[in-house]
């Protein structure tokens, strides 16, 4: 009798297993290579030329990426009567013989990206036809051009969901998705679209259409009503113009970022929008000009060519931002434009707005009104443009009652509105670096009548993270965070800051977490760190010490970074320091470490659960020699035994060969005078000789 064969005996044992122990969702190696989750069959990245045709028949679905299958023929997929999901993602695929799918008609995915699907798709088109219960159609990457993607599609009605990113489609018109009466979904992103002429008009069902990365240099009378999601992003878009109508659109999200719009959209008057996407275009508005002038009343022209029909539409921009109803508008992002200044009542028009994004643009001023449309915001981003100052008019009311995040750095402010935090009830994180401010209290200064302008955070006890780098602080004092809880503190970038030590940072002692020192100057290591208790995360690097701060030994940071100084060395001990035990990531690049005291890198070394990120980039001096502390050469380390060697016993090895010398020459002196000495004694005591 035979031996039965390795791999047979494997799966039998494996079956027989999970049989035993009562498993539903049995693993098994199966022929080709592939593995069987449930009824699933993975054969990813086997070399595959062909679909195996002996997996179990009772496949749902079946994973064929990554392998080099050219042709699917009449017979690939006889065995699989139940298959509902197919993918042959990034395959060498060309034909798809026309009976290929008569025994899956039940198939509902079909994954075929990436493949040359380009040379035989009239014959593949005939084998998709035979698929009148797929949903989902995958064909991105396959070298399509329009008319291609015509012929691939046009008996699939039943598909809800159509991918036809990276191909080479051009131009778009009604014929292409005729009959994809069901299509909810479409993907043309990444193709070199740079015309759609009433391509979508027959997709009734259609909810998210995503057409960026494309060449599409305008947007004018669009009226897909039923659409929910529109992503024109990343073309070249100067102008956006919706159907004049007071039909009801569906849309709910609009991305026409990264293009080159140059006004605010005209949008829909009925929608239901509630995030517009603007980012990085050329908008401004013109109804007030930096130089004083208005252009409120100059109406545009549009030019509106449709083949031998020639159309002028006249728009009085101010007017139709108003006519739009943005009631329901929550995200708002018209940041990297050129925006100088926004039109009166325009956030009134958004009363639900949470998000407002208007950071790199021009604003050189921004009205923080009471109890008005700003209400509801919760996130605003004025960051990288050139205020000079925040209106307002603080009264009775609430100023940005929900506000969490503020942010204005990168701007020209001195200092914010008196009391612009006493009534943002949420405000958690708050972003003034690189702007000259100082905090409240400011030191009395002789000579001066009144105090110079200042932030005053104090008792703000929601507040969390405060970025204050880069904003030129001075000797603090006093105490700035009397009454908050701040967990995160970035004071980088002070030059002056820490001249009076850290005794303003007393009120932190117990909520502070996390907290940047980078370049501040830092030389003393007389800067006692160890009230602060509560750090896990602490940022020295850029400084100029010259010694590790003592007081650090104390702390249990989780990480620390002691990058860009001027440290020979870490203590010997820091590894068995609370510091040490605790550490969990240490930065210690760039420092004149000394080649022949590495003792405390090799201990570090050691440590249990300590990470080094930039361990690779850590290098030690020796004369005139940069090192790796790993590697040192055998020269390098005779060189260092002979530094670090004990004194005492370097004397003595000096000092014996002398006493040596000395001692053998007393010896030879002594045995060549014997005689002579013998007899000075005898004639001295008249003692008899035997000799």
């Amino acid at each position: 009798m035979e031996a039965p064969l390795p791999g047979l005996s494997l799966l039998l044992v494996l079956l027989a297993v999970g049989r035993g122990s009562g498993a539903v969702a049995a693993w098994a190696p199966s022929p080709g290579g592939c593995e069987l989750v449930q009824s699933t069959m993975d054969c990813t990245g086997r070399w595959l030329s062909s679909i195996p045709g002996n997996l179990r028949g009772d496949t749902e679905e079946l994973l064929l990426d990554d392998n080099t299958i050219q042709v699917l023929g009449n017979a690939s997929l006889l065995p699989y009567t139940q298959l509902c999901h197919l993918s042959l993602t990034r395959n060498r695929l060309e034909l798809i013989e026309p009976g290929t799918f008569h025994s899956s008609q039940g198939l509902q995915e079909l994954s075929l990206s990436d493949n040359l699907l380009f040379t035989n798709y009239s014959l593949t088109a005939a084998a998709l036809s035979a698929l009148q219960a797929l949903r989902t159609l995958d064909l991105a990457g396959n070298r399509l051009t329009e008319d291609m993607v015509s012929v691939l599609v046009w008996n699939l009605s039943s598909l809800e969901s159509l991918s036809v990113a990276r191909n080479v489609i051009m131009r778009l018109d009604s014929s292409i998705f005729t009959n994809l009466t069901q299509l909810l979904e479409l993907n043309l992103e990444k193709n070199y679209i740079f015309e759609i002429d009433e391509a979508f008009e027959g997709l009734q069902s259609l909810q998210r259409l995503n057409i960026a990365y494309n060449y599409l240099p305008c947007l004018v009378g669009f009226g897909l009503t039923q659409l929910r999601v529109l992503n024109v992003s990343n073309n070249i878009i100067e102008w956006f113009l919706a159907l004049e109508s007071d039909d009801l659109f569906e849309l709910e999200v609009l991305d026409l970022s990264h293009n080159r719009l140059l006004f605010f959209p005209v949008l829909p008057r009925q929608n239901k929008l509630h995030s517009l996407l603007l980012q990085d275009n050329r908008m401004s508005f013109y109804q007030r000009l930096p130089n004083g002038t208005s252009l409120a009343n100059v109406t545009v022209q549009f030019l509106i060519i449709d083949g031998n029909s020639t159309n002028i539409t006249t728009v009085r921009l101010w007017d139709e931002l108003c006519y739009s109803n943005l009631s329901s508008l929550r995200l708002l992002d018209m940041s990297q434009n050129q925006v100088w200044g926004l039109p009166e009542g325009f956030l009134a028009q958004m009363p639900s707005l949470t998000h407002l994004k208007l950071n790199q643009n021009c604003l050189e001023a921004f009205h923080l009104l009471e109890e008005g449309p700003l209400a509801m915001l919760t996130e605003l981003d004025l960051s990288q443009n050139r205020l000079v100052e925040l209106g307002t008019e603080v009264g009775v009311g609430d100023v940005l009652p929900n506000l969490q995040l503020f942010n204005v750095s990168a701007n020209r402010l001195r200092a914010l509105p008196p009391g612009v935090f006493t009534h943002t009830r949420k405000i958690t994180t708050v972003d003034l670096s690189h702007n000259q401010v100082d905090l409240c209290p400011q030191p009395d200064v002789a000579g001066e009548a009144e105090s110079p302008p200042c932030v005053d955070i104090r008792g703000v006890e929601t507040l969390t993270h405060l970025s204050l780098a880069g904003c030129g602080l001075r000797g603090l004092g006093g105490r700035p965070f009397q009454g908050t809880s701040l967990i995160h503190l970035d004071l980088s970038d002070n030059c002056q800051a820490l001249s009076g030590g850290l005794g303003w940072l007393q009120d932190l002692a117990l909520t502070l977490q996390v907290l940047s020192l980078r370049n501040t100057s830092l030389s003393s290591t007389a800067v006692d760190f160890s009230a602060l208790n509560s750090l896990v995360r602490l940022d020295l690097s850029g400084n100029s010490l010259t010694a590790f701060p003592a007081s650090l030994g104390a702390l249990e940071l989780h990480s620390l970074d002691l990058r860009d100084n001027c440290l020979p060395a870490l203590p010997p001990d820091t590894a068995r320091t609370p510091l040490g035990r605790s550490l969990r990531e240490l930065y210690l690049s760039r420092n004149p470490y000394n080649c022949c005291t590495l003792g405390w890198w090799d201990a570090l070394q050691r440590v249990e659960g300590l990470r080094v990120p930039d361990g690779r980039e850590v290098t030690c001096s020796h004369g005139s020699h940069a090192l790796s502390p790993g590697a040192l050469p055998e020269p390098v380390l005779r060189s260092c035994r002979w530094q670090t060697a004990d004194l005492a016993l370097l004397y003595l090895v000096l000092a014996l060969p002398t006493c040596l010398t000395l001692l053998v020459a007393f010896a030879v002196v002594f045995l060549m005078l014997k005689e002579k000495l013998l007899k000075m004694l005898k004639n001295r005591c008249g003692v008899s000789s035997p000799y």
